[in-house]
């Protein structure tokens, strides 16, 4: 075969199964046709389609299972419901480069609603926290944050210009219990700024508290737009 037309042919069979498993057509789980197949098909060598489906394999759209072929993969920006996730590390399984920025930071007074969020005492103070974490320069996610100072006072002098918050509380104390609450809402003005999409956008809202053993840690809230995030939880059946 000639080797122009070979490396054509490799290159198609990336496009257009990558086509199809991102427009939805072949789902995550779904069985990609067998090499035997795919040499049929598109008329070319095994090895063609080998390196093909490597090619895949490698951005993390299929998996090859021995004797078993190959499959579609779960998205990888998805998060477990009941895991403390990792934004970097989610926006680095798709191939993209991370970064994240401090669009607001201040220490104040704890008013009614973040006692309300925090489950603080009356004269609490809080740092508040407003990040954009991106994807391939692009806004990827908004987090707004409240760390509670009574539980975590060194806070207070935390800039967070190199560590975003929650890998930086990750590193400072150990959280015992945590909550999540998801939602789908649209944009706001400030959010829709932040995140430079249109105002009343459909997003999705991920809201967490976590407590240590001495008290009420944090409360965020991760706004994801709707087409860049989807959660997923894995469970057994009650005994």
């Amino acid at each position: 075969m000639d080797q122009g037309r070979d490396i054509t042919l490799h290159q198609r069979i990336v496009n257009d199964i990558e086509g199809r498993i991102v427009s939805g057509e072949w789902p995550p789980g779904h069985r990609i046709p067998f090499e035997l197949e795919l040499t049929k098909a598109y008329d070319c060598s095994r090895m063609t389609v080998n390196k093909a489906l490597t090619q895949l394999a490698k951005a993390g759209l299929i998996e090859r299972r021995k004797k078993s072929g190959s499959f579609v993969t779960q998205p990888q920006a998805q998060s477990a419901v009941l895991e403390i996730h990792d934004i970097a590390a989610e926006v680095k399984s798709l191939n993209l480069a991370y970064s994240f920025s401090v669009a607001r930071r201040a220490k104040r007074k704890a008013d009614a609603d973040d006692n309300r969020r925090l489950e603080l005492q009356p004269g609490s103070s809080v740092v508040e926290v407003v990040c954009i974490h991106h994807a391939g320069g692009r806004p990827f996610c908004l987090e707004e944050r409240l760390i509670s100072l009574a539980t975590v006072p060194e806070a207070e002098d935390a800039d967070f210009a190199n560590l975003p918050p929650g890998a930086w509380l990750i590193n400072q104390i150990p959280w015992s219990s945590a909550e999540h609450r998801i939602q789908a809402v649209a944009a706001g003005g400030e959010a829709a700024t932040l995140l430079d999409i249109a105002r009343n956008t459909a997003c999705l809202v991920v809201e967490r508290r976590t407590w240590s053993n001495v008290g009420p840690v944090t409360h965020v809230r991760f706004t994801y737009p709707g087409d860049k995030h989807a959660l997923v939880a894995r469970f057994t059946p009650a005994s």
